[in-house]
C-alpha cells in the first residue's frame, strides 16, 4: 500500500525572505542572539536564514565554534511545530558534513534528540532519523547512539513508523549493530525484523536482511536468528526478483550457518537449490557469499552427498575473475569431496 509522502512545506504565514541577514562572519553571530528570541517569528526567521548557510561546512565550522548548538539542542524541545520542523533540519543539513557530523557527535545532540522519536510532526521525525542515519556511518556516532540508549526505542519503531523513516531506521540499526547487539536482542529485534523480510519494499526488505546480517555476525546473535525460524524466511528471499535483498539474505543465511541449528535448519528449509542457482549465476552479488553458504552445509554428511552431484557448479566458479571467489570455489570443493 502506498504511503504519503512526508512533506517539508512550511505554513504559508512563514516567508524566508523577509528574514534580515548580515553578510559575512557578522550573520552567524546575530543568528545566534535571534535564536535565543522571545518572539517567534525572530526564531522561525532566523532557522530559516541558518537553513541557508549551513549548506556550507566553512558556516558550519563557524557555527559550531560560535556555539550555535547548545541553542539548537534548547529549540528542539520548542512547542512550536515550525521551530522543531526546521531546528531539526539545520542540524540534518549540518550532520551531511563531515565537521558537522563531529560537532553534533562531541556536543551530545545525539542524545537530546530522542525526545523527538514521538514527535507528531512527520517531518520532525524524518530530519531526526537522517541525522541518526548520518551519525552513526562513524564509529564514534554509532557508539553515540548506543551510549544514548536508543536501540529500544529504535527496534520498537520498527513496528509503527512510516515507510520513509523505517528505511533510515534499518540503516541506523545496521551501522550500530555492528558494534553491538545485546540491547537489540534482549528488545526482540530478530522477531521484529523478520517481519520486514517480508515487507512489500524491496529495499525495506534488503536493509532487514542486512540488520539480521550484522546480527548474526556476532556470536551471541547467531542462536536467536535460529531459535526465531528466520532462517527459511531467509531462504526463500534467495529466490527474491530483487538482486539486493538477494544479497543480504544470502549473507545473513551465511553467518547463521555457522551454528548447527542454523545448518539444520537451513536443510529442513531445502536451501541447497536457490543457493546453487545463485553460484551458477556469473552475474550475481550474491555468488561469493552462496558459495560460503554450501561451504558450511557440506559439513553436514546428507549436505555433503547432495552436493557431490553438483561439483561441476563449483568448477565453472574457478573461472571467475575476482581471486576471493575462486578460492571459496576451491575451499568449497575441497569441503564436498572431503571423505572420512
Amino acid at each position: 500500500m502506498a504511503q504519503p509522502r512526508i512533506s517539508a512545506y512550511l505554513p504559508p504565514d512563514i516567508d524566508p525572505t523577509k528574514a534580515a541577514l548580515a553578510f559575512g562572519r557578522r550573520a552567524l553571530p546575530k543568528l545566534n542572539e535571534e535564536l535565543q528570541s522571545a518572539e517567534l517569528l525572530t526564531q522561525q526567521r532566523a532557522l530559516m536564514a541558518l537553513c541557508d548557510l549551513v549548506h556550507d561546512p566553512e558556516k558550519v565550522y563557524q557555527a559550531i565554534e560560535i556555539g550555535f548548538l547548545d541553542n539548537l539542542k534548547t529549540l528542539l524541545g520548542h512547542p512550536d511545530n515550525t521551530v522543531r520542523q526546521k531546528t531539526t533540519e539545520v542540524l540534518y543539513l549540518m550532520s551531511m558534513h563531515s565537521v558537522g557530523r563531529q560537532g553534533l557527535i562531541q556536543n551530545g545532540v545525539i542524545s537530546a534528540l530522542a525526545g523527538l522519536l514521538d514527535d507528531p510532526v512527520d517531518i520532525c521525525r524524518k530530519n531526526t532519523h537522517q541525522i541518526f542515519d548520518m551519525t552513526a556511518k562513524l564509529p564514534e556516532g554509532a557508539a553515540g547512539v548506543l551510549q544514548a540508549g536508543l536501540i529500544p526505542a529504535l527496534v520498537l519503531k520498527l513496528q509503527t513508523e512510516l515507510e520513509e523513516i523505517l528505511e533510515l531506521i534499518l540503516d541506523t540499526l545496521s551501522n550500530c549493530l555492528r558494534m553491538e547487539v545485546s540491547e537489540a536482542l534482549a528488545t526482540g529485534a530478530v522477531g521484529a525484523l523478520k517481519e520486514k523480510l517480508t515487507h512489500p519494499s524491496a529495499a525495506i526488505r534488503s536493509k532487514a536482511a542486512q540488520v539480521l546480517l550484522e546480527i548474526s555476525s556476532h556470536p551471541e546473535g547467531k542462536l536467536p536468528v535460529c531459535d526465531e525460524e528466520v532462517i527459511p524466511v531467509l531462504v526463500s528471499l534467495l529466490e527474491d526478483t530483487d538482486p539486493a535483498v538477494q544479497t543480504t539474505a544470502t549473507g545473513a543465511l551465511m553467518f547463521a550457518l555457522v551454528t548447527p541449528q542454523g545448518r539444520s535448519s537451513a536443510m529442513a528449509a531445502e536451501a541447497i537449490p536457490p543457493l546453487l542457482k545463485l553460484v551458477a549465476e556469473e552475474t550475481s552479488k550474491a555468488r561469493l557469499n552462496a558459495i560460503k553458504a554450501l561451504t558450511l552445509l557440506a559439513e553436514l554428511p546428507e549436505g555433503r552427498q547432495t552436493l557431490l552431484e553438483h561439483t561441476d557448479t563449483f568448477q565453472e566458479c574457478l573461472d571467475d575473475p575476482r581471486e576471493v571467489v575462486t578460492r571459496a570455489a576451491q575451499s568449497a570443493i575441497r569441503a564436498i569431496e572431503w571423505k572420512p
